[in-house]
């Protein structure tokens, strides 16, 4: 009489949601750059989130007695020409910078995903015509497009906030209609189809986790970009209110007293390079470990 013995079987199993992060994360600070960008977006949002208990002293508080004063122990980098503490200004304006990006991305990642697959799997009509309304918009200048709505709505975050979501919208809805129509020729597409499948289903169900990542590599990119908009604007007068701490309501204050001192320029401009080196290596770190075709070997 024989016995049988079962063989013990083994499954793998997939990755969960933690590890895939976490394998991604290793990736990012397994080079230079990539650590090296972590470090800087980890410090600009921490300072960002805790920016009410890390400034010394009120951002906004005058003291004429110590205006233009120069770096020291009580004034980390000096003072405007109002006397009000410039290290209170920076970290408060980083809130403002963050603030301003992460909302705009956010609204226009909201706005493009949408009209991106739609013009990219609907009708050609359809497409033409939102294309030609991408065009449109991309083909105004960003200052005058900032001129006019300072003109109809005011100054302000909210109108920064519109400025960068008008300008935005119509690159990220390319990127996506770009990734659909690639992607709506492929079998398991063409599978949901011959199902009989609704467009809802195909378009948010298969289509959205396959262009969302690639949208967000970009974005991740851009916030640097977005940083440098709302400082270029408010430095113009074209986005935040004076009164706001904002690094380009520093800057514009700096190069009124240059012939006086360059302190203020100087800490101004230092958050806007910091934060364009930090963002751009990240994005740079994190489309390197997202992107298999410009890395097989570190595909998870």
């Amino acid at each position: 009489m024989t016995m049988s013995t079962a063989q013990p079987t083994t499954t793998l199993q997939e990755p969960g949601p933690l590890a895939r992060a976490a394998h991604v994360v290793g990736l990012v600070l397994s080079t230079p750059l990539g650590a090296i960008g972590c470090l800087l977006v980890a410090i600009i949002i921490l300072t960002a989130i805790f920016a009410p208990w890390i400034a010394p002293y009120s951002p906004t508080a005058i003291n004429v007695k110590e205006r233009l004063a120069d770096p020291s122990v009580s004034h980390l980098l000096g003072t405007d020409q109002l006397g009000r503490d410039l290290f209170s200004r920076v970290v408060v304006g980083t809130r403002t910078a963050m603030t301003v990006a992460l909302t705009a991305l956010t609204l226009s990642l909201a706005i493009a995903l949408p009209l991106g697959m739609i013009a990219g799997y609907g009708p050609r009509w359809l497409d033409a015509l939102m294309i030609l309304v991408f065009d449109s918009i991309s083909s105004l200048p960003m200052i005058m497009l900032g001129l006019a709505l300072v003109v109809l709505l005011g100054a302000g975050i909210s109108t920064v906030i519109l400025v960068i979501v008008v300008y935005s919208v119509p690159s990220y809805a390319r990127l996506v209609r770009t990734q659909t129509l690639s992607l709506k020729t492929r079998d398991f597409i063409k599978a949901e189809q011959v199902m009989n499948a609704g467009t809802p289903r195909i378009l948010f169900r298969h289509l959205l986790p396959n262009v969302v990542g690639p949208l967000l590599i970009l974005a991740c990119l851009d916030i640097s970009t977005v940083i440098t908009l709302e400082a270029g604007l408010s430095f113009l007068g074209l986005g935040v209110k004076p009164q706001i701490p904002s690094w380009g309501n520093i800057l514009s204050d700096g190069f009124s007293v240059i012939r006086n001192s360059a302190v203020p320029v100087i800490s101004g401009g230092a958050p806007l390079i910091l934060a364009t080196i930090g963002f751009t290596f990240f994005g740079e770190a994190m489309r390197d470990a997202l992107d298999p075709r410009l890395n097989p070997e570190r595909k998870p």
